[in-house]
């Protein structure tokens, strides 16, 4: 609005009568009328400059200082020049609220958001970090405890937990998985040699009737070898077939289901090994003062002593139901062979 007021004031013209003569008005009259527009412009330029769009305008147009306004059009001469520092007020105006506009919030939220996610990963990191310090302090403490208890009970300084029957049977059970094994070497050495000569007898007989063929002489003797060894043969056949089934049910009762309760009764032992040394350590610490910190690591001995004693009778449980299915399954296994 204020360039093309500007504008107005910069090309107005001389009036020109019905004649095409120019106005009576002299030449002072015209440069006055000019004075007085860019007076009322200047006073309207301040009165408005608390507007928004004009303020910016102001602060990003030309210095009002460095421009002349040029009467009678672009091409007029010098003397139709006004000078504008005779012109009151200020050509530049600084807007405070311009800087208000720019949207900063995005930025601000982007960084809290990032700041804020950096700080989670911190936590959950410094979390699973505790977390498998506490597990490797467990482990050592639990470690330690039972190392010294296996050393005390192998020279003869500490006491252990012995259920007289439960390992008597675990004895047995190992001795037995041991023959198991060697008569499992030695069915399959067999079922090796036995297939080779279920193999020669069937050459063989191929051989004898082969040979009835080309001998009429002796014909009638090598047509009945020849005869003999394809029931040998059918009959070994019939024999590998149940030797095999035999290795194949001793190796899962050898490898499957006495080594699966071979390694529960490892798990029981390791379980009762814990448990004597968490026994003997609940007792060492009866045996000492009795102080709030004593009391202290008493109660806390208690509760592991407790959850190690129900972990060992858990595991001596599943070990006789094992030894009692095992038993069962072997009767099974020597009747299907």
């Amino acid at each position: 609005m204020t360039d093309s007021i500007m504008s107005k004031a910069a090309t107005m013209e001389i009036p020109i009568n019905s004649n095409g003569d120019t106005g009576t008005l002299p030449e002072d009259d015209s440069l006055e009328q000019a004075a007085k527009l860019q007076w009322s412009l200047d006073e309207k330029v301040g009165s408005s400059r608390d507007t928004r769009d004009l303020q910016q305008v102001m602060v990003s147009g030309p210095n009002l200082n460095e421009t002349s306004i040029v009467s009678g059009g672009y091409g007029g001469t010098a003397e139709g020049i006004i000078p504008t520092s005779s012109i009151k007020g200020p050509a530049i105006h600084f807007n405070s609220e311009f800087y208000k506009r720019i949207p900063i919030t995005g930025i601000g939220s982007n960084i809290n958001h990032s700041s804020s996610s950096s700080s989670l990963a911190d936590d959950a990191n410094r979390g699973v970090a505790v977390e498998k310090l506490e597990y490797v302090k467990k482990w050592g403490l639990n470690t330690y405890k039972c190392t010294k208890q296996m050393i005390s009970e192998r020279f003869g300084r500490g006491s252990r937990t012995v259920d007289l029957e439960l390992e008597a049977q675990i004895e047995v059970l190992r001795d037995t998985k041991r023959k198991y094994e060697n008569m499992l070497r030695l069915a399959r050495a067999l079922t090796n040699h036995f297939y080779s000569m279920v193999q020669t007898q069937h050459a063989l007989g191929d051989t004898f009737a082969d040979l009835s063929q080309k001998s009429p002489e002796l014909r009638d003797e090598f047509g009945y070898n020849a005869e003999t060894q394809k029931l040998l043969c059918k009959n070994g056949e019939t024999l590998l077939g149940a030797v095999n089934f035999f290795v194949a049910s001793i190796n899962t009762l050898v490898n499957k289901t006495m080594e699966d309760t071979l390694l529960t009764i490892k798990l029981y032992e390791n379980a009762r090994l814990e448990f004597d040394a968490y026994r003997a350590d609940l007792e060492e610490l009866s045996l000492g003062p009795r102080d709030a910190v004593t009391m202290a690591r008493i109660d806390s001995a208690q509760q592991h002593f407790q959850v190690h004693k129900d972990k060992y009778e858990q595991l001596r449980d599943d070990v006789t139901i094992k030894l009692k299915f095992l038993d069962e399954n072997k009767v099974f296994f020597f009747y299907c062979g």
